[in-house]
């Protein structure tokens, strides 16, 4: 009697505990959900509060965005890593935290697969490759002309060493033997900013965070494998550098690792259908965005394709983690 007595007891706790998680994730969400978006106000934040909010009419709840900057999303994306896997915090992210800062940083603290759970991709914006109004150049050319004129004079922004924008620099100087210096800060939004007022020569700015300022800076290419339709008469890198590709951009959700099946499938279906919603649509046409749409499982093998292509790409050009 007394061993079955402690065979009916574990057999209820592990009823109870089956139970909680299930009908956990059957009345999520209950509450309130922590969105962070790993960087300064002003970048991936100014089209993930769109989406968001769109998200939050579906689930009943909001979502709460908090801005968590440093070290090109590392700071952020680490307090999703260590959070409880419950969906109550959750990662809007550029795939320069999770891809190019491993490969270009030490000692991250997380794993971009092993630490996270996929929930959905969201959007990519149109990069180009811009110079300050000033600088005597209108083309790739010209740039590479004067940058070897000039070698180390002129500098070139990105949104943090590790970062997406840091890689296509450092991959566009080593392809052409230019030397220009890498002036690093703390997001994309800040980085659009020291383009805009001319503190810096040059930078890879999406065209979302160039805002309505396009006019201010001088966009001389487009770092896309092909001419955008949008955009037609605008070339890319690739026509005068062959070979050159751009760094993966893509801005998508995350949950932390162990994230139940149900949960991630409840947000995928209404980050989708967010995306498909007439403010978010209108969003992304003023803001040059296409909209990446995909399942968990699509986003997950796009971070592990990205990683292993992102890994090649560095030992090609000699790029190491700094």
């Amino acid at each position: 009697m007394p061993i079955c007595r402690r065979w009916f007891r574990k057999g209820a706790l592990v009823a109870v505990l089956a139970c909680s998680t299930t009908c956990g994730a059957q009345t999520f969400p209950a509450k309130p959900m922590r969105v962070i978006v790993p960087y300064p106000p002003g970048g991936v934040d100014v089209l993930a509060r769109v989406i968001l909010t769109e998200m939050s009419r579906n689930l009943g709840q909001p979502l709460i965005l908090e801005n968590r900057a440093g070290a090109n999303g590392i700071i952020g994306a680490d307090v999703v890593a260590r959070a409880a896997p419950d969906g109550y915090t959750l990662l809007v992210t550029a795939s320069s935290t999770l891809i190019t800062s491993v490969i270009l940083s030490k000692n991250v603290p997380f794993h971009p697969v092993r630490d996270f759970t996929p929930v959905g991709n969201m959007y990519e914006s149109i990069q180009a490759l811009a110079v300050r109004a000033g600088l005597p150049v209108d083309s790739v050319k010209e740039l590479l002309d004067l940058a070897k004129k000039f070698p180390g004079k002129l500098t070139y922004a990105s949104s943090g060493i590790g970062s997406a924008f840091h890689f296509q620099g450092e991959s566009l100087k080593m392809m052409t033997g230019v030397d220009m210096l890498h002036v690093p800060y703390k997001g994309t939004g800040p980085q659009a900013v020291a383009i805009i007022s001319g503190e810096v020569d040059v930078a890879f700015p999406s065209y979302g965070n160039l805002s309505g300022n396009i006019n201010k800076v001088k966009i001389i290419a487009l770092t896309a494998a092909q001419r955008s339709t949008r955009l037609p008469n605008v070339p890319t890198v690739a026509e005068t550098i062959p070979g050159f590709r751009r760094i993966p951009g893509w801005i998508a959700m995350f949950g932390p690792a162990g994230l139940q099946a149900p949960i991630v499938n409840r947000l995928n279906t209404e980050v989708n259908a967010a995306l498909k919603s007439k403010e978010v649509t209108e969003a992304f046409d003023q803001q040059f965005t296409t909209s990446l749409a995909s399942t968990p499982a699509e986003l997950g093998a796009i971070v592990r394709a990205d990683l292993e292509q992102g890994q090649k790409l560095a030992n090609a050009v000699g790029l190491k983690p700094e």
